[in-house]
């Protein structure tokens, strides 16, 4: 794996770490307005989450959305939009980040009901997209393009 990793160094990827949990989920720490949090990362959400209890400590400017959320269980969740929000994961950044809210408390719920931490959010494909994301599951390692 040396060589992917070589490889993609030179293509301006940053390798940035993943924890797996003990629900199987890969876990990594990320910034949003300047303030660390710990999200699951999902290829399959389509946008990246913050739950509703965290507006606050994200800086988090939201207003109501028509968009109901599912997923994990439930559906049909209410949701708030934030626009504008700077993204930090490693080295790589982006700006303008939009990330809607909800609740969450279902998915930290069922991740306490196996022994692991609960999360702020989840990093969604909007994001991986952006990023040309490459996972690389033996390692444990996201990768995402460095911007221009």
């Amino acid at each position: 794996m040396a060589a992917l990793k070589k490889y993609l160094r030179k293509k301006k990827y940053i390798a940035i770490p993943l924890t797996l949990t003990a629900t199987h989920h890969l876990e990594v720490n990320a910034r949003i307005n300047g303030v660390d949090g710990r999200f699951i990362l999902d290829t399959g959400a389509s946008n990246s989450c913050v739950g509703l209890d965290k507006t606050t400590d994200f800086h988090l400017v939201s207003k109501e959305s028509e968009v109901k959320a599912a997923g994990a269980g439930a559906t049909n969740m209410e949701t708030q939009l934030s626009t504008k929000n700077a993204l930090k994961i490693g080295d790589w950044k982006q700006k303008k980040l939009k990330i809607i809210l909800f609740d969450l408390s279902h998915i930290n719920e069922a991740l306490a009901a196996h022994d692991a931490l609960p999360v702020d959010g989840i990093i969604g494909a909007d994001v991986l997209q952006k990023g040309k994301a490459i996972i690389d599951y033996k390692t444990s390692t996201l990768y995402l393009k460095k911007k221009k």
